[in-house]
């Protein structure tokens, strides 16, 4: 059967019913099977997304409530609702809301599920194996997106508090 169009969402009313949300993912993508991801997140009043950088996605930020700033390669660049950022890989950047918060739409390509490889070579053609280190306390609980940096303590996709070790 043919793939067809679907609206998964109607921001108006997610923000509507989201109204006491203080912060965290308000919404993402769940059809399956799909190739891209996106999230509707609110930062709450003068908090943010700490520094970080996304070494392997590009992402699409769309401003959808409130006003904040953005902080990248030194610059601040002001957010309103209507601005449209594209955030290269390898780009460091860190978010923060303005007095009455911030909601923005986050788009990139999805990332590959998490498998189990056979024992491969490292260094100096060296057999490498064995069990894979444990990375849940890098996973968010609130949106399940993997920490990049082995010592995040925030999400960079919803700025929830990550679990400690």
């Amino acid at each position: 059967m043919p793939a067809t169009a679907d609206v998964p969402a109607r921001l108006p009313e997610i923000l509507a019913a989201a109204a006491e949300n203080s912060g965290g993912a308000l919404w993402r993508l769940a059809a399956e099977p799909r190739q891209l991801d996106a999230n509707l997140v609110r930062i709450a009043p003068h908090g943010g997304v700490g520094a970080h950088r996304e070494q392997v996605l590009d992402v699409l930020l769309y401003v959808a409530e409130g006003e904040g700033t953005l902080l990248s390669g030194g610059r601040e660049q002001p957010l309103a609702p209507g601005t449209v950022v594209w955030l290269p890989r390898g780009c460091e950047r860190a978010l923060s809301a303005g007095a009455t918060g911030l909601v923005y739409l986050t788009a990139h390509p999805r990332r590959p599920g998490l498998s189990i490889g056979g024992a491969g070579t490292g260094p100096a053609g060296v057999a490498q194996g064995g069990e894979a280190a444990c990375q849940l306390h890098r996973v968010c609980a609130d949106c399940g997106r993997l920490a990049g940096e082995s010592d995040a303590r925030y999400c960079a996709r919803c700025g929830a508090a990550l679990p400690h070790d």
